[in-house]
């Protein structure tokens, strides 16, 4: 965010903790930046610090009139909404800012937070400790670096390049003790020699059949999207290995990647893998124990001291198309609004019978703004 020497001079202030002063240096400027996007974010986000709240929304609220979906406003709008005790509005935010930017920290940390804190008032104790609600503010912009900062930071550099390069001569490249946070390791999952000789057997019957390379190409597709955290694409492959005539070598190895997935949450779901319910009730066996996240509306719904069921109408949260019906099941007491639509994150479970489709429901996002 490029700004100009005015907007340049108040971040420099409120990044010194000058909050005050960089508010008056934007507040005399205020008629010349009329509908400018850079101003009302600016003032908005130095107002949360300062700890004016009324104003920071006011300004949010005036650089969302120019850019309605930045992460930036959508993250302002969401802590002030925490701060009011409202998460489901505040959730709602965050999963929007995750949907444009999947690697938003603050996004991530307020989700964390939102869920290790479930009650209010354990989420209201968290929120009272001094500076923690700070911590998920969208950042004060950093200020424009000028011509003379580059010419005298990159004279430092050329300085400690030359004074450490003599300490570094003869000395052998270490690997780096860090691992990548986007991929998994997967030696211990790699197929053995022996494993990949014979990888399927002949007797016996079968839902699939496969030939040696599909079943060593399936297996490396699983180990492949594992890897990159896509546990539920992984299963599938995972499970049709599971229902072929893989070797029982290979399908060792299937279930051990199979146990190491992770339960997925609505921050960090994968929705580019997620399948459709036809496709799930066209081939259910290969989406067993996957998790889904569907958006519908709710029927029928029952909730005891120790359970919540409903027939979930999958695709009907627009009222004008219903793609298939669903029981869900929850071990605990849900509070649902069966007026409102809802996305449902769970489990598909198969029955004794392939065909006896269920989901075990995890959690559910539900708002007014799924409306729209």
């Amino acid at each position: 965010m490029t700004m100009d020497p005015l907007l340049n001079r108040a971040i420099i202030l409120a990044r010194k903790r000058d909050y005050d002063g960089a508010l008056k240096t934007l507040k005399d400027e205020e008629d010349r930046y009329y509908g400018s996007f850079k101003y009302y974010y600016l003032y908005g986000v130095i107002c949360l610090y300062s700890g004016n709240f009324l104003e920071a929304h006011e300004n949010f609220n005036l650089a969302r009139k120019i850019k309605i979906s930045d992460p930036n406003i959508m993250l302002g709008f969401a802590v002030l909404y925490l701060r009011k005790m409202n998460t489901v509005q505040a959730v709602h935010y965050y999963l929007e800012v995750q949907e444009k930017e999947p690697k938003n920290r603050i996004a991530r940390k307020a989700l964390t937070v939102i869920r290790k804190y479930s009650s209010s008032e354990a989420l209201s104790d968290w929120m009272a400790n001094h500076g923690n609600l700070s911590k998920l503010f969208p950042h004060i912009p950093s200020p424009q670096i000028t011509l003379k900062t580059i010419i005298k930071t990159s004279l430092i550099f050329v300085a400690s390049l030359i004074l450490v390069s003599g300490i570094l001569i003869g000395v052998k490249a270490l690997p780096s003790p860090f691992k990548s946070k986007n991929q998994r390791s997967t030696a211990e999952y790699i197929l053995s020699s022996s494993d990949k000789k014979e990888p399927v057997q002949n007797e016996g019957f079968y839902r699939y059949i496969l030939t040696r390379d599909q079943a060593l190409t399936l297996y490396d597709r699983a180990l492949s999207l594992f890897s990159a955290y896509r546990d539920e694409a992984a299963k599938v492959n995972i499970n049709r290995i599971l229902e072929s005539n893989a070797s029982e070598a290979l399908k060792s190895r299937a279930r051990l990647l199979l146990q190491n997935t992770e339960v997925p949450g609505f921050d960090n779901f994968k929705r580019s893998d997620n399948p459709s319910i036809t496709e799930v009730k066209d081939e259910p066996v290969i989406y067993r124990d996957v998790y889904v996240i569907w958006r519908g509306m709710a029927t029928n719904i029952e909730v005891t001291d120790e359970h919540t069921s409903f027939q979930f109408l999958v695709g009907y949260d627009t009222r004008t198309k219903l793609e298939g019906i669903i029981p869900v099941i929850f071990d605990i007491p849900v509070s649902i609004n069966y007026e409102r639509p809802l996305e449902v994150l769970g489990k598909i479970k198969l029955g004794s019978s392939y065909s006896d489709i269920w989901i075990e429901g995890l959690a559910i996002h539900q708002s007014g703004r799924l409306e729209n």
